[in-house]
């Protein structure tokens, strides 16, 4: 080869090789998903990561579930884990705030970057079908007489359905103290302890209880919602003379020390993803209300929600003052 022609041609590589790759490039993403497989935070994960792939954000995601203590486990890996890594993602919800208040953590979230609130979704308590209890109002006399024979079964302490057990106790007239909430590290383990009648009730969304529904091996007693949802057959506590409203919602974080620029690039690809239809059919299997709000708004959001929750978990009775 001539050696002006070698020249020009190391001077068109560097060239090429100076250039940015394209910003649309697919980027291969780790999903962190802090409960135990079969749960509502494992399926929203899942159905999310597809989603992302299907809008061309993400060329592959990598899930690793870490179940255990309201999503802290999971947690304290991703931020000791992850930190300034763009394509890092974690599923998170009011669940891990209520777990991270009965533990006296909350610093340890505002070490990762909030992103995105997903969907809203409300809870569902149920009864295995061959429970001699057959109400709300049978388990609401079983609780009067004897409120520790009642198990409560649902996700980790300080979740959703904790909370909501113990202001029914407290609407009711029983001390939120001395109810007896079992705990389950995911979905999969409090649905196996629901049919194998070693709770009395138990309490998650309608994700996790849908198919038992359907099939008879459940019976749903009761909502937590505002209103009655189409989907289940039962009324709302409020119907019954219960005064409790509660609603779940799940969000994402990215990890801790990326750039503006790279929070920006991850709330644009989780927005494209959101309008996609693998993301459209899995809000319309799993019943769930879409409720996005990204970036500044969902971080005052999620400050918002460790105050409200720590005064109904203080009311409650759940933790101190």
């Amino acid at each position: 080869m001539r050696r002006d022609t070698f020249l020009k041609s190391m001077a068109a590589m560097a060239v090429c090789a100076a250039l940015p790759l394209p910003a649309s490039a697919a980027a291969s993403m780790k999903m962190m998903i802090p409960a135990n497989p079969g749960g509502g935070w494992d399926t929203t994960g899942r159905a999310l990561g597809k989603a992302l792939q299907e809008a061309g954000f993400a060329s592959t995601v990598v899930y690793e579930n870490k179940g255990g203590a309201g999503g802290a486990l999971g947690l304290t890996q991703f931020v000791n884990s992850t930190k300034g890594d763009p394509n890092a993602l974690m599923i998170m919800g009011a669940v891990m705030i209520g777990g991270l208040i009965s533990a006296r953590q909350p610093a340890q979230l505002q070490q990762a970057t909030p992103l995105a609130r997903l969907l809203t979704e409300d809870q569902v308590f149920v009864l295995p079908a061959d429970s001699p209890l057959k109400s709300m109002q049978d388990v609401i006399a079983q609780l009067k007489k004897d409120p520790g024979s009642v198990k409560w079964g649902g996700g980790s302490r300080g979740s959703t359905e904790h909370i909501a057990a113990a202001m029914i106790a407290q609407e009711v007239g029983v001390d939120p103290a001395r109810i007896n909430y079992v705990a389950f590290r995911g979905g999969g383990e409090a649905v196996s302890a629901i049919l194998g009648n070693n709770v009395t009730v138990g309490g998650s969304a309608y994700t996790e209880f849908g198919e038992y529904l359907k099939s008879g091996k459940m019976r749903a007693i009761a909502v937590t919602s505002a209103e009655r949802l189409k989907e289940v057959d039962a009324p709302t506590l409020k119907e019954q003379g219960i005064n409790v409203v509660i609603s779940n919602w799940r969000g994402l974080y990215g990890a801790p020390g990326i750039t503006p620029e790279q929070r920006k690039t991850l709330i644009d690809g989780i927005v494209k993803a959101m309008k996609s239809k693998a993301w459209q059919q899995a809000v319309e299997q799993n019943k769930w209300t879409p409720a996005p709000i990204t970036g500044d708004e969902f971080a005052k959001f999620v400050e918002s929600e460790f105050t409200r929750l720590q005064a109904v978990m203080i009311k409650s009775g759940m933790i101190g003052s």
